[in-house]
């Protein structure tokens, strides 16, 4: 045998190995789509009806209103006030799940519904103001989102919830490393943790008690095994390179000798 049809082959065979190392380390459509079991036409009633409650170390606003702004104006501590806003002071819910509040002094506020946290308000107004209105607000809604996404990162949460689809949204959905049967929600409330995992591929995801997220989440997309060994591929595709590098001009050699 030639020297040249001997390197031809083992051309041949670095080709072939890289091609099917390439494809094996790509992932199958069956680990990448969403909500597979999910029939066509398939119709589900949402009947969850979850609001986020209070926790230790949540940060409210709290403004109470009624026709008479003189009298209200006890109950409105401002931090600074210009011509076109107010800027009211903050509240934390102490380790208790307290707030202290001028003139009705604590409020405890831990587990309840901000609309519940309202009509509270309301309740302890009554002795002080006719009709009176109040409007609460938590500032410190955030989730987190970290791992195997395109955006990485803590994201503010404008309303009074979100869900776990949108806040994967946020972070410019999960890249192609990312494992989507087993991402993690850690939840902490009151200083105990819960771990979640739920399967995005699986439609049951709308049934988990983390699909609508709280205050403080944190969402962590674990990466696949392509991803937890990308190092190595690319260590393992410079091999063949350099073996290409190798081959080729030792081939080219030898066919230009012959």
């Amino acid at each position: 045998m030639s020297e040249f049809v001997r390197f031809r082959r083992i051309i041949i065979v670095c080709v072939l190995l890289s091609t099917i190392f390439v494809t094996t380390s790509c992932s199958s459509r069956k680990r990448v789509v969403y909500f597979q079991n999910a029939k066509d036409f398939e119709t589900v009633v949402n009947t969850e009806t979850f609001t986020p409650r209070l926790k230790v170390n949540d940060i409210v606003t709290v403004y109470v209103s009624t026709f008479d702004l003189e009298a209200a104006k006890p109950f409105n501590l401002v931090k600074s006030q210009t011509t076109s806003a107010l800027e009211l002071v903050d509240y934390i819910v102490d380790i208790d799940g307290n707030i202290d509040y001028p003139v009705l002094g604590k409020v405890k506020l831990l587990g309840l519904t901000v609309e519940e946290a309202k009509e509270l308000f309301k309740k302890k107004l009554e002795d002080y103001l006719k009709d009176p209105i109040v409007n609460i607000r938590i500032l410190n809604f955030r989730i987190s989102v970290l791992g195997s996404v395109n955006r990485p990162g803590i994201y503010e949460v404008s309303g009074e919830r979100i869900t776990l689809l949108e806040a994967i949204a946020l972070a410019g959905d999960l890249n192609i490393k990312g494992k989507r049967e087993n991402v993690m929600v850690i939840r902490d409330f009151n200083g105990t943790k819960t771990y979640t995992r739920v399967n995005l591929l699986n439609k049951e995801l709308f049934n988990s008690p983390v699909y609508y997220l709280t205050q403080n989440d944190i969402v962590y997309v674990e990466p696949n095994k392509s991803g937890s060994s990308e190092s190595f591929f690319d260590g393992r595709i410079g091999v063949i390179l350099s073996i290409a590098s190798i081959i080729i001009p030792a081939t080219l050699i030898l066919v230009t000798r012959n």
